[in-house]
């Protein structure tokens, strides 16, 4: 029997290094496409993982490495129509495919969304049928805070009316190892001067995380189960921040006090806030066979993976990515 191979285009963030690794110890022949090499994990290279210096806007590059198909096929870096279009073409000779979309494109009853002026306010968990953003033309940037749910949703459209088995994930507010901009670093260091006390708003606010060890796990059953679908990736439970902040402390080794507080000068910035709870309906991908981890074991791991990179002198590059 033939190895099985993934292609993951633009997979040296979170997300696409936490799937490489689950699928290379699985016995998969593993090929990952990004920009810079030195971006690319040490670990993954030790564990057989194959990088291709490709940039996902060189279609000619992307479609010879896929022209003899691929067992999987995972597109991290899809953000409109276009790309989308550019993605049917090499799924067409894939076996299975997915795409990583957003919770930012869900709307409210009142067709707020996390990144309208005013924060969306949901009667419970977020199913995939939950109503979503009017998706947005083809000259709308994806990369502005208005344009990119509205271009995640036309890119969600395009691929799930093409008929190509291509799963479309919706993550929520992603943690991991490889985290171009990783959620608890500011928070670490904030926490490794053990300041007395530290000030954050909205300690209680509630929402699903999604850890990348989870989106990988996800991955390897839409690889066993290709379809064209909408797949909601979330850990286990919803978490609050404060939960997250007191599992940081714990690891870092802070004994100082995390007070709630309102927005101000001495205020730490606090990156798992949410103005209204947000949870994320799984139960479609747990019909599959999903089983995520909790949020804080995994939280703790990506703060395990900073105190890391800070002692290799590696954090400030990886960061600023």
């Amino acid at each position: 029997m033939s190895q099985q191979r993934i292609v993951i285009l633009g997979g040296t963030g979170a997300m696409g290094a936490a799937t490489a690794a689950r699928f290379a110890r699985a016995g998969w022949r593993v090929e990952v496409t990004g920009r810079n090499a030195e971006l690319f994990p040490e670990p993954l290279r030790e564990l057989g993982v194959r990088f291709h210096a490709l940039d996902r806007a060189d279609t000619a590059g992307i479609g010879q490495l896929l022209s003899d198909g691929a067992d999987l096929l995972v597109d991290m870096v899809c953000f409109d129509a276009q790309r989308a279009d550019e993605l049917l073409r090499w799924a067409a000779d894939c076996t299975s495919s997915a795409v990583i979309s957003s919770r930012a494109v869900y709307t409210d009853a009142e067709g707020r969304h996390v990144n309208a002026e005013q924060p969306p306010e949901f009667a419970g968990p977020v199913p995939e049928s939950q109503s979503c953003v009017a998706p947005g033309a083809r000259d709308l940037d994806p990369f502005t805070r208005e344009g990119y749910a509205p271009c995640k949703r036309a890119m969600e459209l395009r691929v799930l009316e093409s008929g190509v088995p291509v799963s479309v994930l919706r993550p929520g507010k992603v943690h991991g190892a490889w985290a171009r901009n990783a959620r608890t670093a500011g928070i670490v260091e904030a926490m490794q001067g053990n300041p007395p006390e530290l000030r954050v708003s909205s300690l209680e606010s509630v929402q699903s995380l999604t850890a990348a060890a989870n989106v990988a796990q996800l991955l390897e059953l839409v690889a066993a189960h290709p379809a064209s679908r909408v797949l909601n990736a979330a850990d286990a439970h919803p978490v609050t921040a404060r939960a997250v902040f007191e599992r940081i402390a714990h690891t870092v080794g802070y004994t100082g006090e995390v007070q709630e507080a309102g927005d101000g000068p001495s205020t730490l910035a606090n990156p798992f806030a949410s103005a209204h709870p947000f949870e994320l309906d799984t139960s479609a991908a747990k019909e599959l066979g999903y089983r995520p981890a909790d949020s804080l074991s995994l939280v703790a791991e990506e703060v395990q993976w900073v105190l890391d990179s800070q002692r290799a002198g590696a954090l400030h590059g990886r960061m600023g990515a």
